[in-house]
């Protein structure tokens, strides 16, 4: 879900590379076609928009035209820098990183319920860490995924069911997503996706990509919130 650029367009490509069968999802159409090109016996595409209601019932027809599911990657997401605070960006994060998030790993967790059980892999952010001022709608769902998926992996467990569960956070990473801004230890999506990739397979619980930044969420995480509150945390430029 949201294969259609970065690190989703990025990370199907080699999916397909390894000769699995892929379900590439997004709302851009055109992309889509360009990704089913790469291999048209292996690909099955469909137009979903996370922050619609029919995006679940979407997602079963893509899946019946596969013939079932064996990984349910979520790479959708939208985050800006917005100091002024704008309502239409904070809210329009909300939708996209909260409510649509919360739409589709709810759909892919009651159909690996359903059938014998699977993996849930997302992509959320080193931003969850901490709540950072100059992003905070996105900072704060990011907040909200990791702790949603903590709370989907518990209740799997409850259930004794198999499903398994990979968090991926990856720090600031060259995407449309970051295009025009200048971001400090930005990081290339080529290589990003490849440890992506390696995380899925290994069916890792949770990775923080890359080492640099495993460090600083470690050292942000010892930082008191009275002296976190008055850090200047910012992009460079």
């Amino acid at each position: 879900m949201g294969a259609t650029s970065g690190l989703g367009f990025e990370t199907a490509r080699l999916c397909i590379g390894a000769g699995w069968r892929v379900g590439a999802a997004g709302r851009n159409a055109e992309a889509l076609v360009r990704l089913r090109a790469l291999a048209p016996e292996q690909v099955e595409t469909a137009v979903i928009d996370i922050t619609h209601d029919d995006a679940p019932q979407r997602l079963d027809e893509l899946v019946g035209r596969l013939g079932g599911m064996d990984i349910y990657f979520h790479t959708s997401g939208i985050g800006c820098r917005n100091t002024e605070l704008r309502p239409d960006i904070e809210l329009a994060t909300l939708r996209t990183n909260g409510e649509g998030f919360v739409r589709m790993t709810t759909a892919a967790f009651d159909w690996f319920r359903s059938h014998g059980g699977g993996h849930i892999a997302v992509i959320s952010s080193v931003a969850g860490t901490r709540g950072l001022g100059s992003a905070p709608a996105y900072s704060a769902t990011k907040r909200m995924q990791n702790t949603y998926i903590d709370a989907l992996a518990q209740l799997a467990r409850m259930e004794q069911l198999a499903i398994r569960f990979t968090d991926i956070r990856p720090g600031f990473v060259a995407t449309p997503l970051l295009a025009g801004d200048d971001y400090p230890l930005l990081m290339q999506s080529g290589p990003v996706a490849r440890r992506i990739f390696q995380a899925i397979r290994r069916s890792k619980r949770r990775i923080v990509i890359d080492r640099r930044y495993a460090v600083l969420v470690f050292l942000w995480r010892l930082i008191p919130a009275w002296l976190w509150e008055r850090l200047p945390i910012r992009k460079n430029g």
